[in-house]
């Protein structure tokens, strides 16, 4: 699997929302992480934490999602954060290809997508 990240307005074929307003709940982070994040009230570190306990429980409640996505060939996760900024959507890079090797799945990081 090829995974690239964007910002929201990518419109490609291969784009997955994973925003907590519009994606996949099995991957979007909570609203109640977001807003204490964007409050000040959690650090990245901490909302890092979050997530990624989120997304342990996500893989053992929602695992035919995983499965799905992982065998996706090409996939753009797109998120309203600014490219490059702290944002779930490059943890979730991360924690895909740990997935994928455990499932002995070929994975690629691409980096961020351009945005015409």
């Amino acid at each position: 699997m090829k995974v690239w990240t964007a910002q929201y307005r990518y419109t490609g074929p291969d784009r997955y929302d994973v925003t907590v307003k519009t994606g996949d709940p099995a991957f979007a982070p909570s609203w109640d992480m977001v807003m204490k994040y964007k409050r000040g009230k959690i650090s990245e570190e901490g909302y890092t934490v979050l997530y990624r306990n989120l997304m342990r429980r996500s893989y053992r409640d929602h695992y035919q999602a995983w499965m799905d996505l992982i065998h996706l060939d090409e996939v753009t996760l797109v998120c309203y954060c600014k490219g490059g900024t702290f944002c779930h959507r490059y943890l979730l890079v991360d924690l895909l290809e740990k997935v994928c090797r455990h499932h002995g799945v070929p994975f690629m990081a691409m980096g961020e997508r351009p945005l015409p």
